[in-house]
């Protein structure tokens, strides 16, 4: 059974629980079909009229945020413990998680908008957030905001697009992998800048000494 027949089987056997139990599934890392797909065919549906629009929506919504908080708080209170306790282990120090924290919190809480759009990342970054312990109420406010984003986004292209959303989707993907990885190769350009400057700097105030 392809993937497509088995999501149309679960729908049909749970209605709007496989928004509420899957999408959660989805954000724990489990191989289960990808919440993109599964929230396309939700449009789709809604679309043919299997589903209501908005009650779709709104499941999807809550799906998406039961997930992500999941992992936010998996991540703060068992993954921050273990970090603390054994990354010595690993040579990760509680100074380097403190360290990352502030990093973040200077330049990562957009992330939490647009991570829903990355396969691979959506499921992770809720743990590495709450590893660091970022405040709920911060996390809460992009997370949040960027879940309402993507499931009406792909929701919305389901509908919009009817009987053509797996073509839809498979653009949308598309593109979106090339956006993220040109975002990806400017992030180490201007890492790499950054890098030089503090370099020549460096050696400018050894010269000087």
């Amino acid at each position: 059974m392809n993937v497509l027949a088995w999501i149309e089987r679960m729908f049909e056997h749970y209605g709007y629980f496989v928004l509420l139990l899957g999408l959660p599934v989805d954000f724990i890392a489990l191989p289960l079909p990808p919440g993109q797909t599964t929230l396309t065919y939700t449009g789709y549906l809604a679309y043919k009229g299997v589903l209501q629009f908005v009650p779709a929506l709104l499941a999807g919504y809550a799906g998406s945020v039961i997930g992500v908080t999941i992992t936010y708080w998996l991540g703060r209170r068992i993954g921050a413990p273990l970090v603390e306790r054994y990354g010595k282990w690993i040579f990760l120090k509680p100074s380097h998680l403190e360290k990352t924290r502030r990093i973040y919190e200077k330049y990562g809480n957009k992330m939490l908008l647009i991570n829903f759009f990355v396969p691979g990342v959506r499921q992770f970054f809720g743990y590495f957030v709450g590893i660091i312990r970022i405040p709920y109420r911060t996390f809460a406010l992009y997370a949040y905001t960027g879940a309402a984003i993507w499931v009406t986004a792909f929701v919305g292209i389901g509908f919009v697009f009817g009987e053509q959303w797996q073509y839809a989707i498979g653009l949308v993907e598309k593109y979106l992998k090339y956006f993220f990885m040109g975002l990806g190769a400017l992030l180490l350009v201007i890492v790499y800048m950054k890098w030089r400057k503090w370099r020549l700097k460096v050696a400018k105030l050894s010269r000087n000494s």
